[in-house]
């Protein structure tokens, strides 16, 4: 189909056989032409047309005011062309050019070939006046989009900051020496680092969750790669989820590594996820099993990696946690509904 197929002329020429004759003009040279009772209708179809071919009789025996109004109510873009239909001779009565703007007069008789040229001038300017317009709008997206970005990239510097001030003061009551406090904070400073890299490769949109099990347990898995087994679908998680996400996930490989399945070399982690739809949305369920580590004791008192998981968590992303100190190795569940919540970090 053609361009010149795909938009329509409009033609009021109630009074003899003007509006036949030009529609059919048109239609020979492939123009699709719509030939209008009466003003209102014409008006009505102004929108979904590119041109108007109006004779001079059709616009002096009718109330022009709502043609008027609609061309005065033209967006900024937007010019138009009506090609207005006069008698040899002589001049078009002087309000009417006024009052369509941007009008091409054409005499008749008429030779077709004037018609057809006049026309497809009109439909050419339209056409640029369509490009201008779609361009003007995808400033606007743009402009948007900026926007958008900013205001997210303000919220995502406010929780960042919420969450390091956190972690500062977290790890401080955690910890009974300046050399610990040192090399802790720094490790959850770079587990931290790690998922804003996977969130900005994504343009700040989502994290993979299996990268971020594969960033904190890759390092400890053997040549056979049976240490470390992840298990589970592709998901994405929004940023509000991924940072406390990977931070719990960092204070569980770090706990695994000082006192359980990754302290002694053969020693096991199974992580396993699942997504489940129900009503209420998406909920997101991880399993993370140690075994054939040191014999697990109850702790005795809570560490700064308990408190994450248990109030970050639930917290933040409203989500459910059960950890298991059996003997034989520490287990920990996670139930967190996949929906973004805009709450600044709580330690």
């Amino acid at each position: 189909m053609t361009q010149a197929d795909e938009v329509s002329v409009l033609i009021l020429a109630p009074h003899g056989r003007d509006g036949t004759v030009a529609a059919a003009i048109l239609g020979e040279v492939g123009i699709k032409a719509t030939i209008c009772s009466s003003l209102e209708t014409l008006v009505a179809g102004l929108d979904a047309s590119a041109c108007a071919v109006i004779s001079e009789e059709a616009l002096l025996s009718a109330d022009g005011r709502d043609l008027a109004d609609w061309v005065n109510l033209q967006p900024p873009w937007s010019d138009f062309p009506f090609i207005l239909l006069t008698y040899r001779g002589g001049s078009p009565v002087e309000h009417l050019p006024k009052l369509l703007g941007n009008v091409t007069l054409l005499e008749r008789p008429f030779h077709p070939a004037v018609l057809v040229n006049a026309v497809r001038s009109a439909l050419r300017a339209r056409q640029r006046q369509r490009e201008v317009e779609a361009h003007l709008k995808e400033r606007q997206r743009t402009h948007e989009r900026q926007a958008l970005l900013i205001r997210e990239l303000h919220h995502r510097v406010k929780n960042t900051l919420a969450t390091v001030q956190g972690l500062l003061g977290a790890t401080a009551r955690s910890t009974r020496s300046v050399d610990e406090f040192y090399h802790s904070f720094a490790d959850r400073i770079v587990s931290l680092s790690n998922t804003h890299n996977l969130l900005t490769e994504d343009y700040w949109q989502t994290a993979p969750l299996v990268e971020m099990f594969r960033n904190e347990l890759a390092h400890y898995d053997d040549g056979a790669k049976r240490r470390i087994t992840l298990d589970g679908p592709a998901v994405e998680l929004s940023a509000d989820l991924a940072v406390p996400i990977g931070m719990a996930v960092h204070e569980l490989t770090t706990n695994a590594a000082k006192h359980g399945a990754l302290s002694v070399p053969g020693g096991q982690i199974a992580v396993a996820w699942t997504v489940r739809e129900l009503e209420a949305g998406r909920r997101l369920a991880i399993e993370w099993v140690e075994r054939s580590g040191p014999p697990v004791e109850q702790p005795s008192r809570k560490g700064f990696g308990t408190t994450l998981l248990h109030r970050v968590l639930t917290h933040q992303c409203r989500a459910t946690i059960n950890i298991a100190y059996h003997r034989e190795g520490l287990s920990c569940h996670m139930d967190i509904p996949l929906a973004e919540e805009r709450l600044v970090p709580e330690y």
